[in-house]
C-alpha cells in the first residue's frame, strides 16, 4: 500500500512539472504574436492544464507539429502570390528569385520587370539604346563565346551587382548539395529579359547611346546644347559617365546626374545632316533645336535657339511678314547682341547643312511642339549672357 501511494505521488509530481514546462514554451511562442490572439492563448492553457497525462502522447505531439507546420508562399491562390511579387522592389524579387527554382521563373519573368524599367530608365533608354542592347546579347551569343556561363573564362553580368545593391550576385541553381539545400551559381539570365537589360545597366556593363545637355559640366562652350554620348550607370553614385566622340577637347565626363540625360528625339547619326520636316512653319517666336558642329570631322550637336523676327519688319507683330519670306531667321539669345554667335539666317525651301570653318556649320532644324522641352532648355540657361 505504501509503494503504490509513492507512484501515484510520483505520477502526479511528473504530470505537473511536465504541464508546467509546456506551459512556459507555448507562452514564449504567444508572446511574439499581437495582442489580438491573447483570448486563443488563454484557452490553449486551459486545455493543457485540464488535460490528463494519459491522453498527451508523444505520437500525437509530433502529428501535431506536422498538421500546423508553416504553409508554403507557393499555396497561396495564383492571383494573391501574383499581386504579392508585382509589390515587390527590384531587390525583392531578386531576394525572392533565390528562394526555389518555381520562384525564380516567376521572378524573372517579363511581366514583373517592364513596370520596374519604365519606372527608373525610361527617361534615358529609347529606341537607340535598344538596338545597342540588342547588338549587346548578339554579341555575347556569338560562338567564340560559348562558355559565357563559365565564370572562369568570363565575367558574369551579374557579378558586381552585390556590392551595388547588396542583394543579388546568384540567381540560378545546382543540384542540391550535401545538406540537402539549394546552391546557387553565377550564370546569366535569359539574354533578351527586360530583368536582364536592367540588372546590366544597373551594374554599369551596359554603355548604351543617349544624349547630355551641357556636356563637361556646363562649360560655356557647350551651354544650351544636347550631344550624343554612351553613357555608364554608377550605382554608388546614382550618377552617370559619358563617352564623346573622339574629336574636341575631352571625350569622357563623370558624375552626370539625371536631369541632364534625355532619349534622342530623333533617329539621326551625329554625323548625318537631319532632314528638317518644319521649315514651312517656321515663325518668329517658335522654339527649335539645331544641328551645329565646329567642322566636318567633328559630330553633330543639337542647339536651342528661337525663331527671330527679320530686320526688313524692326519685330512689329501687326506688320509682321517673316512666315512667308524664304528666308528664316534664327537667335540664340544666350549670347550678347554684338556676338557673331547670336544670329543666323536660314534658307527655308531649301535648307542644308550651311556655315564655314570659322563659324561652324549648321544642320538640320527641330521645331519644339512640347513645353516640357522648352522648360527643360529654360531649366538650363546660364546665369550670365556668354561670350
Amino acid at each position: 500500500m505504501f509503494l503504490l501511494l509513492i507512484s501515484c505521488f510520483s505520477v502526479i509530481l511528473l504530470s505537473k512539472s511536465l504541464s508546467s514546462k509546456i506551459h512556459q514554451r507555448i507562452h514564449c511562442k504567444w508572446r511574439l504574436f499581437p495582442p489580438l490572439f491573447q483570448k486563443l492563448k488563454l484557452g490553449v492553457f486551459s486545455f493543457i492544464q485540464i488535460t490528463p497525462l494519459k491522453k498527451m502522447k508523444l505520437g500525437s505531439l509530433e502529428n501535431q507539429k506536422e498538421e500546423h507546420s508553416t504553409s508554403s508562399l507557393l499555396d497561396l491562390p495564383e492571383l494573391t502570390l501574383e499581386c504579392i511579387l508585382d509589390r515587390l522592389s527590384p531587390a525583392g524579387l531578386c531576394a525572392m528569385a533565390g528562394v526555389c527554382y518555381s520562384l525564380r521563373d516567376r521572378c524573372t519573368s517579363d511581366h514583373f520587370w517592364e513596370k520596374h524599367m519604365k519606372q527608373k530608365w525610361g527617361k534615358v533608354i529609347g529606341d537607340a539604346a535598344y538596338r545597342e542592347w540588342q547588338w549587346h546579347i548578339a554579341s555575347k551569343m556569338r560562338p567564340q563565346n560559348q562558355n559565357l556561363l563559365d565564370s572562369n573564362k568570363q565575367q558574369s553580368f551579374l557579378g558586381s551587382f552585390t556590392e551595388i545593391c547588396h542583394f543579388l550576385s546568384r540567381f540560378s541553381f545546382k543540384p542540391r548539395a550535401e545538406n540537402g539545400e539549394n546552391q546557387l551559381k553565377k550564370s546569366d539570365l535569359p539574354v533578351d529579359s527586360i530583368m536582364a537589360r536592367y540588372l546590366s545597366l544597373e551594374t554599369g556593363e551596359f554603355w548604351f547611346p543617349a544624349q547630355v545637355y551641357n556636356r563637361e559640366n556646363g562649360h560655356a562652350g557647350f551651354m544650351l546644347s544636347c550631344y550624343d554620348a554612351k553613357l555608364s550607370y554608377d550605382s554608388k553614385t546614382d550618377t552617370f559617365q559619358a563617352r564623346y566622340s573622339p574629336h574636341g577637347r575631352r571625350t569622357a565626363e563623370e558624375n552626370i546626374s539625371w536631369d541632364r540625360l534625355r532619349v534622342p528625339p530623333v533617329d539621326t547619326c551625329s554625323y548625318d545632316l537631319h532632314i528638317s520636316d518644319s521649315l514651312l512653319d517656321l515663325k518668329p517666336g517658335d522654339h527649335i533645336e539645331i544641328q551645329w558642329r565646329k567642322s566636318k570631322e567633328f559630330p553633330y550637336g543639337w542647339w536651342y535657339g528661337v525663331v527671330g523676327h527679320m530686320e526688313s519688319c524692326h519685330g512689329n507683330e501687326n506688320h509682321c511678314r517673316c512666315l512667308y519670306t524664304d528666308t528664316v531667321m534664327l537667335e540664340f539669345k544666350q549670347y550678347p547682341a554684338n556676338s557673331r554667335w547670336r544670329k543666323t539666317e536660314i534658307n527655308r525651301k531649301d535648307h542644308r547643312e550651311v556655315g564655314n570653318e570659322a563659324d561652324g556649320f549648321y544642320g538640320g532644324i527641330r521645331k519644339l511642339y512640347k513645353e516640357e522641352e522648352v522648360s527643360m532648355w529654360k531649366s538650363l540657361w546660364p546665369n550670365h549672357v556668354l561670350e
